[in-house]
């Protein structure tokens, strides 16, 4: 079967938050990020329950995954459905997965739609309200200032951070075989010691090599993970619908394809993302700084130009810095307090510890609009040609494509 491409303008209108939980619900549910590992785990015989997912089983009934002794798990960053679904003809394995109809329905990440939040989703089976990672940058309770969670600069240790299990140790600990295959450089960084701890970490810096790693991993019954990130980190530096974007698409075709091929036989293959991506409208770039009544009663700006989080002043109030933003961005936004984005679901179940880590207000863009600080944030990341990290169609809906080598 064929997918259907809605138009931009749907695809950009902003969405509710996804739901946690086991159940069937309009978006997110057993649909969501947060319940592929845990089913996975009942895919192997070794169910593994969170704090927001009860009945792994269920969730894999409701992903009609079927049972493996050897799963190969793929998260290819910044690869969303709708990404992948526009710019199908460039990729002829994936195109043949798409007409299954049981991989033609997109899932939904978390919100923001962004990778450390979306990391932590995954790798734990819960949400940003229990792992602590609520964006790219947020404030450090400990020190009242930004940090960044993708190198982690300026934040708490990663363990201190992140405190809920990953699936991964949960297996490991049961004497399953886990492994995980990427980048070298990410073998013990931040970012995986905090989201995606517990694998053996195999590393090569060629894509064919990472490949044959994963297979050959595969070969005993388990878990085996493989991260991709080529078509994020080119989306970011030339845009998603640039030539070098589609070429690294075709690359991470070939790549899943020639992990298709050679995977033991009766492997399971599960390819999903952590978010989507979208290209922006620099006419529609907003900076704090060139806008008073915006910066009036914001100590912080944290999040990212998609999803962004203001820590205001003490004197101030969040409920009048919230409609005071939401009168000055009319429908170039939707604009929360904490406490309504916490009501909403935005985060899933959120921990004491974990609420001062979120932002006073969240300001989420519609359309094409970015929203930057240029006091803090460099020109460059200002000005990326896509990003990610709103609640639209585009940057929430993510792939949940089953294969059987």
């Amino acid at each position: 079967m064929s997918v259907e491409v809605p138009d931009s303008d749907e695809l950009l209108r902003l969405t509710s938050p996804a739901v946690y939980g086991d159940g069937g619900v309009a978006r997110g549910g057993a649909l969501h990020l947060s319940s592929v590992l845990p089913a996975v785990s009942d895919a192997i015989g070794s169910p593994v329950t969170t704090r927001v997912h009860a009945d792994p089983a269920a969730l894999r009934d409701a992903m009609g995954m079927p049972r493996a002794s050897s799963v190969i798990v793929v998260l290819v960053d910044g690869l969303g459905y709708w990404n992948i679904a526009s710019r199908i003809g460039h990729a002829p394995y994936l195109r043949s997965l798409l007409a299954d109809s049981v991989n033609s329905r997109p899932i939904s990440t978390c919100s923001p739609s962004t990778t450390v939040a979306a990391m932590a989703t995954f790798g734990t089976g819960s949400c940003p309200g229990l792992t602590g990672m609520t964006g790219y940058t947020q404030c450090n309770p400990a020190t009242g200032q930004l940090c960044q969670l993708i190198q982690f600069r300026d934040a708490p240790d990663p363990q201190d951070l992140q405190r809920m299990p990953t699936v991964f140790e949960t297996l490991s600990g049961r004497g399953v075989r886990v492994a995980s295959v990427g980048l070298p450089k990410f073998s013990n960084s931040p970012l995986t010691r905090a989201a995606l701890r517990g694998p053996d970490y195999h590393g090569s810096i060629r894509p064919t090599d990472r490949v044959r790693l994963a297979c050959e991993a595969a070969r005993e019954p388990g878990l085996t993970y493989l991260y991709i990130r080529d078509t994020d980190k080119v989306g970011h530096n030339y845009g998603w619908n640039s030539d070098h974007w589609i070429a690294a698409f075709e690359g991470v075709d070939a790549q899943l394809h020639l992990l298709r091929r050679r995977a033991p036989r009766g492997t399971l293959i599960v390819i999903t993302a952590d978010h989507g991506m979208i290209e922006v409208d620099p006419d529609q770039r907003i900076d704090i700084v060139e806008q008073p009544d915006l910066a009036r009663g914001v100590r912080l700006v944290g999040g990212e130009p998609r999803a962004v989080m203001l820590y205001t002043e003490d004197d101030a109030d969040p409920d009048e810095v919230a409609e005071r933003w939401q009168n000055i961005l009319g429908e170039r936004a939707v604009v929360r307090t904490r406490a309504q984005a916490i009501a909403s679901g935005m985060f899933g179940p959120v921990d004491d510890r974990v609420r001062p880590m979120i932002g006073d207000v969240l300001v989420h863009a519609a359309g094409r609009v970015t929203i930057v600080d240029s006091r803090t944030q460099t020109d460059k990341a200002t000005r990326l040609p896509s990003v990610h990290g709103s609640l639209s169609m585009a940057e929430s809906d993510i792939p949940l494509l089953m294969d059987v080598a």
